[in-house]
């Protein structure tokens, strides 16, 4: 019975933010998949940014069924960026938006539900490609600070407009 008042409190508030994460702007419908040559030109793109900057990262990019198709490890990148940068790719092209308006929406909004969702990444760093207005995959960076993750993911994003 106390499981079940807790349950029955939880469900109005996924649904409110369901709703809330539904209502923001619409996003673009899902494309063909991204080739090994263009998931090549923006991985370049985004490791150029980071050795600018002396950045040491993982550059993951996927498909728009999550599917790895390149990743590029940054010597002296820790190894946990492999994974987490994966994840921020998947969770921007599974929910076809960038994983910041996941942190902006746990940090800022108040609605760390969120966080819960399957697949969900909350930390900035993962991007949708997008190719004559659809996405056909996504970008995640990871190793350094999530600011300057969403920095070079974006290099790499800007890289196919």
């Amino acid at each position: 019975m106390h499981f079940a008042k807790h349950v029955v409190r939880a469900v109005p508030v996924m649904a409110g933010v369901l709703f809330s994460f539904a209502a923001m702007a619409q996003a673009p419908l899902y494309g063909s998949n991204i080739n090994l040559e263009t998931a090549r030109k923006v991985s370049a793109a985004a490791e150029a940014e980071a050795r600018k900057n002396n950045w040491n990262v993982v550059i993951s990019i996927v498909d728009t069924g999550g599917s790895l198709v390149s990743l590029q490890r940054i010597d002296g990148t820790q190894y946990a960026s492999v994974a987490v940068a994966t994840q921020k790719a998947q969770s921007a092209v599974a929910y076809r938006r960038p994983t910041k308006v996941f942190e902006d929406a746990v940090k800022t909004n108040g609605n760390p539900q969120l966080a819960f969702l399957p697949g969900s990444m909350p930390v900035e760093g993962g991007l949708p490609l997008i190719m004559d207005g659809k996405i056909v995959g996504a970008i995640g960076v990871s190793g350094v600070t999530s600011a300057q993750d969403g920095v070079i993911a974006k290099a790499g994003m800007e890289s196919v407009k």
